[in-house]
């Protein structure tokens, strides 16, 4: 009898050194059979052609279209001293009820200035080193461009970019409008600014 409660305490140990049955819950436990094979085995994961719900909710942005945005030239100032270089800028509003995509690299932009039907300057004429930017515009805001150009005060053309003795635009008060364009996108009015 000795022998039998022997034997069954030691099959008793056994059992509980294999079963632990007091042990922790393992945090990261083995997956079992079936739930290894759902994810990888179910046929939208391996046999659906069909694009997954989440490219579905979200549509590609598409180019912006001329209705959709409205582009405005900025200046630093409404009147510049004598000495004191104009400084330009666009703001971008996009007025349309979804996000878009326009370049606003300095390939796509032209700042022109003129005083009645003379155009003075182009920033085009003289630009060096004209890089492309894609950058999204957000449905119903309004971007402004952060690094300014500067007008020099002179007339510009691509055969005098060199010189420096440019004609200098006449200051005492004289009126200046500036007009910009951007990824072919053209202000509807113009700015003006006044030099003294």
């Amino acid at each position: 009898m000795g022998l039998i409660l022997f034997v069954a305490a030691i099959g008793v140990g056994i059992w509980l050194l294999i079963a632990k049955p007091w042990a922790a819950a393992d945090a990261s436990p083995k997956p079992t059979s079936s739930s290894s094979e759902t994810p990888t085995t179910t046929p939208t994961d391996s046999e659906s052609p069909s694009p997954s719900p989440s490219a579905e909710q979200t549509p590609a942005i598409v180019a912006c279209e001329a209705k959709d945005v409205e582009v405005t030239a900025v200046t630093d100032a409404e009147t510049y001293p004598a000495g004191v270089l104009p400084k330009l800028s666009i703001s971008l509003t996009n007025k349309g009820t979804k996000d878009c995509t326009l370049d606003v690299g300095s390939t796509t932009q032209v700042f022109t200035i003129s005083s009645g039907a003379d155009v003075w300057w182009r920033s085009t004429d003289c630009q060096e080193n004209p890089s492309s930017m894609i950058a999204t515009l957000t449905a119903g805001t309004t971007v402004t461009s952060k690094d300014p150009v500067a007008w020099d005060r002179t007339r510009s053309s691509v055969e005098t970019c060199d010189q420096e003795n440019r004609q200098r635009a006449p200051g005492g008060g004289a009126s200046y409008h500036v007009e910009v364009s951007i990824g072919g996108f053209t202000s509807l009015t113009t700015t003006q600014i006044l030099l003294y």
